[in-house]
């Protein structure tokens, strides 16, 4: 594999983790309607009318459209101008693995420092991509 094939293949996993996430939150949706827990009518307006079990899965998968979107903003930056190395291979795996564990503690246990500690582990390396970039586009070259 090339290193532009190494840098997104973590935005792969991290799709197929959105994906998955989704299915899951439509299952319990559909669940939870059929179940009568809900009425549609009742959540049209007003999502926190879901189930506990259901709000966090979908709290979990629209978290997915926030940091990342900073993920997703520099991959093509880094191919375009020719920046990509096994540094940012690197960071880009622990931020694709850290928002998997945050998933899956957001979606399980919920607990939220356990949580907050992969969000920060992410958010670290999200901010050492960006500074890397920026050194290596104005200060290395």
């Amino acid at each position: 594999m090339t290193i532009v094939q190494w840098l997104l293949l973590p935005a792969f996993v991290h799709v197929a983790w959105i994906l998955w996430l989704a299915r899951r939150m439509g299952s319990a949706r559909v669940k939870a309607v059929r179940a009568g827990q809900v009425k549609i009518r009742d959540v049209a307006l007003d999502s926190s009318r879901w189930p506990d079990d259901v709000r966090k899965l979908s709290n979990n998968y629209d978290n997915q459209f926030q940091l990342p979107v900073l993920f997703y903003a520099i991959l093509p930056l880094l191919i375009l101008l020719v920046k990509v190395d096994w540094l940012m291979v690197a960071l880009a795996f622990v931020f694709v693995a850290s928002r998997i564990v945050h998933s899956l503690i957001h979606t399980g246990d919920n607990v939220v420092l356990h949580r907050f500690r992969a969000f920060v582990v992410g958010f670290i390396a999200l901010v050492a991509m960006w500074g890397w970039f920026a050194l290596r586009l104005y200060v290395i070259g």
